[in-house]
This record gives C-alpha cells, structure tokens and sequence, in this order.
C-alpha cells in the first residue's frame, strides 16, 4: 500500500510531463531523421528518450522550455550511445540511405547537431549550447564549420513548386545565393509534374496548397514515380505531414522560413540524398 501511495505522486508529475511534451514530438522525430540519416534509427533514438523520461519524471530539465528539455534528454540518450561510430547499424538500406551514412563519417557530429538545432528546428544559440552542453561561442564555431562544409557540397538544379510569386522569387533568390540554379518555377500540380520530367532536377523545393486548387503533395507523388529526388516540403502547418504514420517527408520547411532555414534544408537534403518519402 505505501508503494502505491508513493507512486501516485510520480504518475502525477509523468502525467503533467507527458501533456507538455507531446506537442513537440513530431518534430522531434523530424530532427532525429535528420541526424541520423533514417526514420527507424531516429525512431528508436526518440523511443529511448520517452523512456528515460517515464523513468525518472523528476529529473527532467525545468529552468528550461519543454520543447527544449525534450530535446536536451535526446541528446544526453544520443551521446551515450556513441551513434557517431555506429551508423552501420542503421535500419534502412536504401541507396540514398546508405550514401548518407557514408558522408555522415566524414562530417564533424557536433557541427551537424549545432546547425539542425538552430536552423531545422529553431532554438537560439543559447538555447542550443544548453542542449549539446557546450557554450555559445563554441555553438558559434560549430556553425561555421557546419555551413562551410555544406557549402562545399555539389551545386544542384532546383525545381520551386510555389504558387505565391513573392515567396517564390524569394526561394529562388536564396537559393542561387548558395550557387543553386532554379531550373524551373511552377505554380499547379500539373506543371510541375511536366516541368520534372522536362527538366529532371536535382532537388525540390514544393508548398503544399497550390494555385488552382491541385496538391504538391499529388505532384510530389507522381514526379517520384517517375524518378528519386530529394524533396522538401514549404508549409505552415507541419502537424498536417508530421502525424507520426508513414509515409511521411523527410525534409520539411516551416512558414514563416528564414533564409538560413532554407539553406541548411537545402544542403541537409542534397547531402542526403532521400526522397520525400511520400510515394
């Protein structure tokens, strides 16, 4: 009887816990895809997180944000598991799977962290040196590292599916910014499809509603059955897409975007070279 009196307490506050995080978790799996290269390993990263968290409610970070505790407990998880050195034992064997896991070795693993931190999902740099334990000026080095890197990564032909032509020449701006070439600027289903096949991109760049009514999710969908190429998808409603069932994309731009946001997605897709993972 006294072990369950004493355990109502700690159900309680898992409770509270569990109501404060749960909003954050689809984009925590967003972010875990995109450290790890693939959604099973990202997936297991998250689930063990949970389960640190269902262990031990009290010790969750609290002279910071939820969102942001969440995600400091990911990282505690992560580091411990010394994924860096282990990305051979990822679940999915895909081509462009296994050709992430081969460029992730070659990257520096904190300067990754610090860039999808900051520009992904939008943390501050304070914030982000909470997160990975390390200061902000060295959150600020890794920045620079991260960004020089990604720079150096092969220049791509772009395709912009954007039916408001201010945010689509805004697209278009930041991108040949970055040396990119827009190949193709397109604002229905159907154009872009035909624009695809025309012009076989090396990366696209889709909203989610477009002008007449039609879907860049359907023009997604049918451009991949044509061909693989690395989407990113421009939306102001992430939940819709990130519902935690599959499929669902991998790389995703959240409006109001900033140019940094753009060019960190931009680069993290073309280095990893995975589909939208929606056909």
């Amino acid at each position: 009887m006294r072990m369950e009196v004493a355990e109502e307490p700690r159900k309680g506050a898992y409770m509270s816990l569990a109501r404060e995080i749960a909003p954050h978790l689809p984009l925590l799996r967003r972010y875990a895809r995109a450290l790890t290269g693939a959604q099973p390993s990202g997936d297991a990263f998250v689930a063990a997180t949970l389960e640190a968290i269902v262990a031990r409610p009290e010790e969750f970070p609290r002279d910071v944000d939820p969102r942001a505790g969440l995600y400091q407990v990911f990282h505690q998880i992560w580091s411990s598991a010394n994924i860096e050195v282990d990305m051979d034992d990822a679940v999915e064997t895909s081509r462009g799977a296994r050709k992430a896991q081969e460029r992730l070795r070659g990257l520096a693993p904190l300067s990754r962290q610090a860039l999808l931190l900051t520009t992904l999902e939008g943390f501050t740099t304070p914030e982000t040196a909470r997160i990975l334990d390390r200061s902000p000026v060295e959150v600020n080095a890794l920045l620079d590292d991260a960004l020089e890197e990604l720079d150096r990564q092969t220049k791509a032909r772009i395709l912009i599916i954007e039916d408001e032509t201010v945010i689509a020449m805004d697209l278009s701006d930041i991108v040949t910014q970055i040396g990119h070439e827009v190949c193709a600027v397109e604002s229905t289903a159907a154009g872009a499809v035909a624009a695809a096949d025309r012009e076989r991109p090396d990366l696209v760049l889709a909203d989610i509603q477009l002008a007449d009514g039609s879907s860049g999710i359907d023009a997604v969908r049918q451009i991949l059955e044509s061909f693989d190429v690395p989407v990113i998808f421009i939306t102001a409603f992430p939940d819709r897409l990130l519902t935690g069932e599959r499929p669902e994309p991998t790389f995703l731009i959240t409006k109001p975007y900033s140019p940094d946001m753009v060019r960190a997605q931009v680069s993290q897709a073309l280095f990893f070279e995975s589909t939208g993972s929606l056909n």
